[in-house]
Formats: C-alpha cells, structure tokens, sequence
C-alpha cells in the first residue's frame, strides 16, 4: 500500500493535482472560490489535505445517472 493511500494520511497539492490531472492554478482557483477540497494550512505556509476528505469532497461530485 502506497503511503497517501492510507486513511489517516495527508495529501499535498501536488499529489491531489496528480489524481485529478489539474494545474496547481486550478486548484487554487477553486480553494479561492471554495469549491475545493478543505486544506491544513501547516506553520511553514503550505498545504494539506487529509485522503478522508479529499474521498469525501469526491464523492459529493458524484453523478446520480
């Protein structure tokens, strides 16, 4: 098992870029108009995401089709 796929882990921006094949500008663009996943801002400035509400954040997208 690959480390951010565990439960508890935390994603960076670039790794939630990767899955979702976006620019890092995408991404930011959407976490300034709050459509983005929610972040832990760590002392040092930079971003992370916790992979339970990144799935969360992915299943509320969901089509019902």
């Amino acid at each position: 098992m690959k480390t951010a796929e565990r439960s508890g882990d935390k994603l960076t921006v670039a790794e939630i870029c990767k899955e979702l094949r976006i620019s890092p500008s995408t991404f930011y663009d959407w976490r300034a108009k709050r459509r983005a996943p929610r972040c832990i801002t760590l002392p040092n400035g930079s971003l992370r995401i916790r992979r339970a509400e990144f799935d969360r954040w992915l299943d509320a997208r969901e089509d019902a089709a």
